[in-house]
């Protein structure tokens, strides 16, 4: 098959995450076993325009948030003789394929975005004013996709995708797999009470409650924190650098920035607990890596979130949804010495029941039924 893929960005896009990394891994799967696979997504700073990694053709144009999906459709009337089936990926908004595709599609969609909408990183107003109209638009969007085949990464996903009106028979959950670096990140040699925070840093992934968290501990306990990951934009990053010095923080805090997949795994395995207080996910990799070292996570009670991180196996899941609460989920783990190695043992196993050769091989059977 010749797969064409719409994304609003790719694996080497500056702000991509776990979605983006979702994607290449099974692009790169169906890759293998013979299949062509060009990856439509925006042009970003820097960036070439036609790019090849790990087999994937990667063509990018516009702007991820303004132009990208009409510019997919004036890539797409150019080239429809060349492919044989469409990956539609839903960011918020999809590229409405329905309307000139006439081959198969497949929509993947790892998270509808719903109150998400309300925490982009434009100034006041113009956030409330896209905010708003993107929380309107998005449900009519799905309207397009009653009838399309579906995949995404977890019940929670399904759950929200099938209450937008599309088929519950049409959607098929498909876990994401988990990359661990060759060389071996298992060790907890760190003697300082390290929590830690990996991930975009944005307001919709809870940073801003997870530097709340770290205020609040640090005023109890003899703790370090760390932060691992970008943030969304520069200005977005000041006002984080700024909330930590308010918060005293500063000499116990730090910033990491955006590391390698070998770093992450080092400082996973050297970090005591992972905290996640995003608001909506379609999953929550980074929950599995850190399992994959031994690391518990304490996580929001979330979409995504409450799939990735079961309850007393692999982290503890917060009874409401506030820095305070995550203190104190923290504080106790901190505080009970069996349940820690319970969970840090239970996050190992569970880890091991992700790999993206499953994987693949799932979407790849999917693909092929449609």
């Amino acid at each position: 098959m010749n797969i064409l893929i719409f994304s609003w960005r790719d694996i080497k896009h500056p702000l991509a995450g776990g979605a983006e990394q979702v994607m290449h891994e099974h692009a790169k799967g169906w890759i293998e076993v013979g299949h062509s696979v060009t990856h439509f997504s925006a042009h970003f700073s820097g960036a070439k325009i036609y790019e090849e990694i790990d087999g994937i053709k990667l063509v990018r144009f516009s702007h991820q948030y303004l132009g990208v999906q009409i510019a997919g459709f004036f890539f797409y009337i150019k080239n429809r003789n060349k492919f044989d089936v469409v990956i539609d990926e839903f960011h918020g908004l999809p590229f409405f394929t329905p309307l000139y595709v006439r081959k198969k599609i497949l929509a993947v969609v790892q998270e509808t975005a719903r109150g998400v909408w309300f925490f982009n990183s434009l100034p006041t107003p113009l956030n409330w004013l896209v905010g708003f109209i993107g929380y309107i638009i998005e449900p009519f969007a799905f309207l397009f996709y009653r009838q399309v085949n579906f995949m995404t990464g977890s019940r929670s996903a399904k759950e929200d995708i099938a209450k937008m009106g599309v088929i519950s028979g049409n959607i098929t959950v498909i876990p994401h797999g988990v990359i661990t670096p060759k060389k071996n990140s298992q060790h907890k040699n760190n003697k300082k009470n390290t929590v830690m925070f990996l991930g975009k840093l944005s307001k919709d992934k809870g940073i801003e409650d997870a530097i709340k968290c770290f205020s609040i501990l640090n005023s109890r306990e003899n703790f370090q924190f760390w932060i691992i990951g970008k943030p969304e934009t520069k200005n977005y990053g000041d006002k984080i650098k700024e909330m930590v010095i308010n918060a005293n923080l500063d000499k116990k805090l730090k910033f990491w920035g955006f590391v390698s997949q070998q770093k992450k795994f080092d400082l996973l395995s050297m970090a005591h607990i992972l905290v996640n207080p995003s608001i909506r996910e379609g999953w929550g990799l980074v929950n599995i890596e850190a399992n994959s070292v031994g690391t518990p996570v304490i996580a929001y009670k979330s979409a995504g979130l409450i799939d990735s991180v079961k309850n007393g196996l692999n982290g503890l899941i917060c009874n409401q949804n506030s820095p305070e609460e995550l203190a104190n989920k923290v504080l106790s783990l901190f505080n009970n010495d069996k349940l820690y190695m319970k969970l840090s043992t239970g996050g190992k196993k569970w880890s091991r029941k992700f790999s993206w050769k499953r994987s693949c091989k799932l979407s790849l059977k999917l693909l092929e039924s449609i």
